[in-house]
């Protein structure tokens, strides 16, 4: 087989493959040997019968076809390596108009989409401004006011219900004279001003006793899912059984043993303010890779060929439906919920998706021009990490991972290698 490349066009490569005559024989009898025991001819048990036979009977080109396919699997991976070229979607195949026979050569001429080639630059020495998180004395004190409210308990209160209480209730809910299918709850716990119900019907229910009942009209909104209700004025018969308020334990040395492992509520404001330093140094970090990145994603044009931006679009909208099975829901659904069409759906994501591709083509690029490898031991390192996420023994993730998955494991070290090597050389002002 010999390839030649025929030109790029932007990212579309275009390029000859020639068979020989002999490539082609070669083919059909191999063809022959693997496929002849599919054949029935008179006076030969199966798969005896000669190929001069078989022909003859079935016609000359009755092994053509499968000969075609063979030298095409073997020869376009072969071209692609010849020419260096990195293909991101299938090929389509031209063979010409003319016949395809033995004892003669013939040509495919062969059109694909290839990774779009750029020059990365300006991504050394790259200036963004400097981010900070100071932890302070009110954040300290919220995320023990956080700790305090994990550690509440309900009691039930003889008053009328307020703002962030709880309260237990009957409803039946109505449009007109008639009751609605979905609309009925006996002893339903509903915290007030936690925004879970329809717009106003919470409110309506602020300042109700203990055996109380009440009427609490509402509207459904516009795009409500059900729609024999969507934009329907309704009416809910409520009755209120108790009222539950939400008791703090009191923040003190008591407080900090029930909830940790120290004796005063000094040591454990300690340990929170150095949680949330360590926290707060993370998220500069996060935050100032991704200055970073925008400013190296905004200085390069890459064009990006459409078909990476639909599988990219493809794999966004996979992960969002996996997402939405968990709440029981699917891509269909969430759409009607809409009131949109999954094209429109698409469209939406679409500048994502574009962002994505080229961000990551930007990263690979960074990595392939400062020659970053992974080695023996990052690897196994990222997969010890891996190990212990999912309480593993190392030796059994490692037997379940694919070829593919370790491609995929030792590429992301490799982008993240890349993003640490833009940051380390960027500039802090």
């Amino acid at each position: 087989m010999k390839a030649t490349l025929l030109g790029k066009e932007k990212n579309d490569a275009k390029f000859t493959m020639t068979f020989s005559a002999d490539d082609f024989e070669k083919a059909i009898g191999e063809v022959y040997q693997k496929s002849k025991g599919k054949f029935v001819v008179d006076g030969f048990r199966k798969g005896k019968a000669p190929r001069k036979l078989i022909e003859s009977k079935f016609g000359e080109d009755v092994f053509y076809e499968d000969a075609i396919n063979e030298l095409f699997s073997n020869g376009y991976p072969q071209a692609l390596k010849e020419l260096s070229l990195n293909p991101v979607d299938r090929p389509s195949a031209d063979f010409g108009e003319e016949k395809i026979e033995k004892g003669k050569d013939f040509t495919v001429t062969i059109t694909v989409t290839c990774m779009p080639e750029f020059e990365v630059k300006d991504y050394k020495g790259v200036k963004v401004e400097k981010i900070e998180h100071p932890v302070t004395e009110d954040d300290i004190n919220k995320e023990l006011e956080a700790l305090q409210k994990r550690n509440a308990r309900m009691i039930v209160v003889d008053r009328a219900a307020k703002d962030g209480d709880t309260v237990l209730i009957d409803y039946s809910g109505f449009v007109g004279e008639e009751q609605f299918e979905g609309g009925t709850a006996e002893r339903q716990p509903l915290t007030l001003g936690s925004n879970t119900f329809i717009p106003g019907f919470e409110e309506q229910l602020i300042g109700a006793s203990a055996g109380d009942e009440r009427d609490v009209k509402v509207t459904f909104p516009e795009e409500y899912h059900a729609e024999n209700l969507a934009g329907k004025e309704a009416v809910f018969k409520c009755k209120v059984h108790e009222i539950k308020e939400q008791e703090l334990p009191a923040l003190d040395d008591e407080f900090a043993k029930d909830v940790s492992e120290f004796d005063t509520l000094e040591e454990l404001k300690k340990e929170t303010k150095e949680k949330l330093e360590k926290s707060a140094i993370e998220a500069v970090e996060y935050e100032t890779k991704n200055a970073v990145l925008e400013k190296v994603y905004e200085a390069n044009d890459v064009d990006i060929p459409d078909c990476m931006v639909e599988d990219q679009l493809n794999e966004m909208l996979q992960e969002f439906e996996q997402q939405l099975s968990q709440q029981g829901l699917n891509l269909q659904m969430y759409c009607q919920y809409l009131n949109k069409e999954l094209k429109d759906l698409r469209e939406d994501l679409r500048s994502d998706a574009q962002k994505k591709v080229k961000t990551r083509l930007v990263i690979e690029a960074v990595a392939d021009a400062e020659k970053i490898e992974v080695s023996k031991e990052e690897m196994e390192k990222e997969m010890q990490a891996m190990a212990d996420m999912y309480k593993m023994e190392l030796s059994k993730l490692q037997a379940m991972m694919q070829v593919d998955n370790l491609a995929y494991l030792k590429q992301d070290i490799k982008l993240r290698k890349a993003i640490e090597f833009m940051f380390e050389n960027a500039i802090i002002e």
